[in-house]
């Protein structure tokens, strides 16, 4: 059996192959999600005395292993001690040996940020003076590399193999329930689900290394296979793998129980298919949002629902338009899709683009922030052609809508376009005359078909009778060997009988299915269609690439408040180089009780640089247990007291949930400062709490 594409098809998987590996390849490893937003020691600042230990803040909370942050000195020699600590919120520090000489001292880190991908860097800091450093960072960048690849491609599968289980399934359920028995239908869905369940399993096995060492070796590292299932990531494809053993017997119900069953008796058992179905897409779906984007950062019990219902959306729009496309190229001639179901689905789809637009807008106000992330940062840039590609594949839809709108037409008047019965007469005549030929020209010598091969038969027979009177005449009972030429004969007759039965075989199928795409093509209004709805596939093959790759991107809200504290770290490090005695980043901790329900948390104020004039400011309001803390108010006052100067002012603004920022914080004078910080958890409950710092 000779196994052919359609060169449609063929175009379409060409282009998935090129778009993926374009935009997978130019993604790079700096993907991340988590930003390193502060640092003490600053980067690149000097101090007059060793630190006895260095802190790191991010834009969220990450996972660190016992090896995530490292001190070298100038020889490369390691002078951090003990495993990595959480100091507040997002803060983590290593303590540091203690005496460290002057010298340049090289920090490096590599951490899994809250929403799954890893982040790694580095960067220099001096005490006494800079001096000369023999460090070079020998570890591979995070998330980069062929793992890193092959992740994201597993990545983009895995996002396609759900798109295409349960598009195909609601497409057969809500518009085309006569689709459960078309085979076509019925192995794009398994595909499916084979897609989803491969992808599953190879990103579990690539997860250790892809957050780790990123060398392929440790793909099959058991070890690393076992801290895997222990994080959120982990258990979240581990969820996936139950579920799509839920969703294996939802298939097996569809396509056996649900196809045998009459139209009328379908209606009871559609019900029940719909809810199953519903609950397990569902949690399918929450296996992503649970462990990604919407489960950290600004209001994720808001965003995670959102993004389960944006990926249902997006699957019931890309995959329905998949199985609407091989049921229209697919599909024998005799049960054709019909007009009824088209407009089913166009009804789905319209509904699936309305709340695509209305989470797709809450989604990109969450992770932008501000309107110039659309052209400052690169997730705002990839977002603006995910927007184009989707208002492209909205028009060709439209195209797709009319081309419906005409099939519809056509059926209700029950004028279309057929070919006439002599037209299908002669055309499978010109087949099977064509068929005939071929096979006249494939056979071997000795072989023919028709009354050529009975006539070839009848001829061996009656000579193989002469010779053998003649040969009994001249030799008396000497029959043996003309006996054993006859059964051989026979034999071979036999087998060519059955050759010739397969061969014309074959040759019916060929026709048959050159009639039924001949009566397939003859339609113009299911052609324009078919060729509309091929457009839309090639275009949410763009967009489903373009979507993988923005989630792998680093927000635009966390990629402009890592370039705000890269800034400001810059000018510290200028200052500390003219002024080496200045003072670097400063972290005060001070725990409040408002005396109110639900009122103790921590506030932690990060100052930098610390120093006279310009400051940045971060405020981190956090709960007991290290979440976020959502209060509607905090305001700070700075008083030095030694010189009566204060209390000077400061109103923060609110970033996200828990952190407020300020910047071009003034301070006047060098000195011991009053910081004092107020904080209300609700209309009535407030309380100030404050702590001494020394400004440089």
């Amino acid at each position: 059996m000779t196994l052919t594409i359609a060169p449609r098809v063929r175009t379409l998987v060409l282009l998935f192959l090129a778009v993926t590996g374009a935009l997978l390849a130019g993604a790079g490893p700096a993907s991340a999600h988590a930003a390193l937003t502060g640092s003490d020691p600053a980067q690149g600042v000097v101090v007059d005395k060793a630190p006895t230990q260095v802190s790191l803040t991010f834009s969220e909370q990450v996972a660190l292993s016992d090896d995530a942050l490292r001190v070298l000195d100038p020889k490369g020699k390691r002078v951090d001690s003990g495993k990595p600590a959480n100091l507040s919120g997002t803060t983590y520090a290593v303590r540091l040996h203690s005496g460290l000489p002057d010298g340049t001292y090289t920090v490096t880190y590599q951490v899994v940020s809250a929403d799954s991908h890893p982040v790694s860097g580095a960067y220099t800091f001096s005490v006494g003076a800079p001096s000369q450093t023999t460090v070079s960072v020998d570890r591979p960048a995070a998330g980069g590399g062929v793992v890193g690849w092959l992740y994201g491609f597993g990545r983009y599968l895995s996002y396609a193999g759900f798109i295409v289980l349960v598009g195909g399934a609601c497409f057969v359920l809500a518009c085309w329930p006569r689709g459960s028995g078309v085979r076509a239908v019925q192995r794009l869905v398994v595909s499916g689900w084979v897609t989803l369940t491969a992808a599953t399993l190879g990103l579990l096995l690539l997860r250790g290394s892809y957050t780790g060492s990123g060398k392929a070796g440790d793909i099959f590292d058991l070890n690393l296979l076992g801290e895997v299932l222990q994080t959120k990531t982990g258990a979240a494809l581990v969820s996936r793998l139950l579920l799509l053993a839920a969703a294996a017997l939802f298939i097996a119900v569809l396509f056996g129980a649900y196809d045998k069953r009459e139209d009328d008796e379908k209606r009871d058992l559609t019900f029940g298919l719909a809810v199953g179905g519903t609950v397990v897409a569902a949690g399918l779906a929450a296996s992503w949002a649970m462990a990604e984007h919407a489960s950290t950062g600004l209001q994720p019990g808001i965003a995670m629902p959102v993004d389960i219902v944006h990926l249902l959306a997006v699957a019931a729009w890309l995959g329905g338009l998949v199985t609407l496309l091989v049921a229209l190229y697919r599909t024998p001639a005799d049960t054709p899709v019909g007009a009824a179901a088209v407009r089913r689905f166009s009804t789905v789809a319209f509904g699936s683009v309305v709340a695509l637009v209305l989470t797709g807008v809450y989604q990109s106000w969450r992770q932008l922030g501000a309107w110039s992330a659309f052209t400052d940062t690169t997730y705002g840039q990839l977002l603006l052609v995910k927007i184009g590609l989707v208002a492209l594949l909205v028009g060709v839809a439209w195209i797709s809508r009319r081309w419906t709108a005409r099939l519809s037409d056509t059926e209700a008047a029950g004028t279309a376009v057929k070919p006439r019965d002599d037209e299908v007469r002669e055309a499978d005549e010109a087949d099977g005359q064509d068929a005939g030929e071929g096979a006249e020209k494939k056979e071997p010598a000795g072989v023919r078909t028709g009354s050529g091969s009975a006539s070839a038969s009848t001829s061996a027979t009656a000579t193989g009778s002469v010779t053998g009177s003649l040969t009994g005449s001249a030799a008396g009972p000497a029959t043996g060997p003309a006996t054993g030429e006859s059964a051989a004969g026979t034999k071979a007759s036999a087998a060519d009988d059955t050759e010739r039965a397969a061969q014309l075989a074959r040759q019916r199928t060929a026709v048959d299915t050159a009639r039924q795409k001949r009566l397939r093509d003859a339609d113009p209004d299911r052609h324009g269609l078919r060729r509309s709805v091929l457009a839309e596939a090639g275009v949410a093959v763009v967009l489903l690439a373009v979507t993988t790759v923005l989630t792998q991107t680093e927000p635009g809200r966390t990629e402009q408040e890592a370039k705000a504290a890269t800034s400001s770290s810059s000018a510290s490090s200028a200052s500390s180089a003219t002024d080496p005695g200045s003072s670097g980043a400063l972290t005060l901790d001070m725990p409040f009780d408002t005396g109110g329900k639900d009122g103790k948390g921590v506030v932690s104020v990060d100052l930098d640089p610390a120093r006279v004039g310009a400051n940045e400011m971060h405020v981190y309001v956090e709960r007991a247990n290290g979440r976020g803390f959502d209060v509607p108010e905090v305001k700070i006052a700075f008083t030095l007291t030694a010189k009566d100067i204060g209390p000077l002012p400061v109103v923060p603004d609110r970033i996200t949930t828990g952190h407020w920022a300020a910047s071009g914080v003034q301070l006047p004078m060098a000195g011991d400062w009053k910081i004092a910080v107020t904080v209300r958890t609700s209309d009535v409950d407030q309380v100030t709490v404050s702590k001494n710092a020394q400004i440089g």
